[in-house]
């Protein structure tokens, strides 16, 4: 029986060029004038898992968007594995900015330019070849596999919920493994277990029922704007807490274990500030820095409008006034409440000729955290361990990552955050590429965490780490 360690050694340049007739696709959801290319992305990806030898492939639709559906559900008593990434790409503005045109892959140094390339077309590309060495050489998977790409992740997937509703029984599995992630650096690996949920709100100051001359009634009539800002900064106490009633009321205490990972992943405050252009940080006491950005919610004011912001002098006294506020969110508070709690918390407040108004936004995401011990979870570390040759660190970011709750929620499943490309590969900027080496890196590692998976998933494996570089 050939090794698939092999068969993939053998084809890496064929995979390679199979990446680059991916990236030449302009496959960018935000502009209406690219769906066909959408599309034609999608049709790439079917093409691809049908050669990979998947079966009952098939292109969906979400809204006016392709979802890409394939699976192998050859192993009775195993479990299934849902795969999920994307292949829809960010716009490529400013495209002067680029060294190469951003759909004409470039080789360079042992990396691959293009727009797409880390995120997310290099990653998710990585398992379909992995499955295909598997197939391949051993006929067979360990696990029961599907897969679902979609075409609108870029644009914060607003078709996803009722699409994954809909097809629930289709995509019904037993954990899932996103392969739009990365890992921490070349040689460290990233376990992300958490991830804070979000939810958004506007708040309006309405004053006089027009802009009024500063000079004429100025003292005598209350200004929107000085309401507005004097009321968002009321909202954190000197310690930097969130004042509003509630807010911290379902907010899980995090445990002595989840605190001393997060203190055993390398921190520079001096060169964090640095990277950021600031003097000092600043945030609720009694946390540290990578507590406050993950494991600690937030209340944000993302803008304030109202008045005249252009050149020069208008002296007016602003008719309204207008914040866009996010809260970030952690275990187990919920996006609703809490911005019922806000609406509830601002609009109490009296203030003279001020009327206030909080509008709930559509824009949410419930917080995720993976339990440490979930077969998927463990599987992950083992592997990652095999090939970093250390244990990984296990993060909690602060961004959100809707569709994870998602799964949770419809299909009763934990997703395991899997990607392989780094965090400095200007994935939405210029210049986006993918080092080929963790190309190679992925795909050797989605066919480990399978096996692994079949293992923890059947208990036939001792607690401690096992080398994995063996034939099953």
């Amino acid at each position: 029986m050939a090794d698939w360690r092999d068969y993939l050694e053998e084809r890496q340049a064929s995979f390679v060029e199979d990446l680059k007739d991916f990236l030449r696709i302009p496959s960018i959801s935000a502009d209406p004038a690219h769906l066909p290319d959408v599309d034609c992305a999608a049709a790439w990806v079917a093409a691809r898992l049908q050669a990979a030898g998947l079966a009952h492939v098939e292109v969906l639709r979400a809204g006016c968007y392709p979802m890409v559906y394939g699976d192998w559900l050859g192993a009775p008593g195993q479990p299934t594995v849902l795969i999920y990434g994307h292949f829809d790409v960010q716009p490529v503005d400013p495209v002067e900015a680029w060294t190469d045109p951003p759909f004409s892959p470039t080789i360079r140094d042992g990396r691959i330019y293009a727009r797409g390339a880390s995120d997310d077309k290099g990653n998710m590309l990585a398992p379909i070849l992995a499955l295909e060495a598997l197939l391949k050489t051993h006929g067979r998977l360990p696990v029961n596999v599907k897969v679902l790409f979609e075409g609108q992740e870029e644009i914060l997937s607003p078709d996803l919920p009722d699409f994954v509703a809909l097809h629930r029984t289709r995509l019904a599995c037993d954990m899932a493994i996103s392969a739009d992630g990365w890992q921490w650096s070349a040689t460290e690996a990233d376990l992300r277990v958490g991830l804070r949920g979000i939810c958004a709100l506007e708040v309006v100051a309405q004053g006089p029922a027009t802009d009024l001359h500063a000079g004429l009634y100025g003292g005598a009539v209350a200004n929107p704007v000085h309401a507005l800002v004097a009321l968002l900064a009321s909202i954190h106490d000197a310690s930097g807490r969130v004042t509003i009633p509630g807010f911290y009321d379902d907010v899980r205490a995090p445990s002595d274990d989840e605190r001393r990972r997060l203190a055993a992943i390398p921190f520079d405050e001096a060169r964090y500030r640095r990277a950021i252009g600031v003097s000092a940080l600043a945030g609720e006491a009694g946390f540290t820095t990578r507590e406050r950005i993950g494991i600690r919610p937030t209340f944000e004011i993302n803008g304030i409008t109202g008045g005249y912001t252009g050149p020069g002098v208008k002296t007016i006294i602003p008719s309204s006034a207008r914040a866009a506020v996010t809260c970030r969110l952690v275990p187990d508070q919920a996006p609703e409440t809490v911005a019922l709690a806000v609406k509830r918390h601002l609009e109490s407040q009296r203030l003279n000729g001020i009327e206030i108004t909080v509008n709930i936004l559509p824009n949410a995401a419930s917080p995720y955290l993976i339990p440490m011990d979930h077969p998927a979870n463990r599987a992950a570390r083992d592997v990652l361990v095999t090939l970093y040759g250390r244990e990984p660190y296990y993060t909690r970011s602060g961004g959100s990552i809707p569709i994870l709750d998602l799964f949770r929620r419809e299909l009763d499943a934990y997703t395991v955050i899997y990607g392989f490309g780094l965090p400095d590969e200007n994935f939405h900027a210029p210049d986006e590429f993918l080092r080929l080496d963790n190309f190679r890196r992925g795909q050797e590692a989605y066919a480990l965490l399978l096996e692994q998976i079949r293992l923890r998933w059947n208990r036939l494996i001792p607690s401690k780490p096992v080398n994995l570089l063996v034939d099953f």
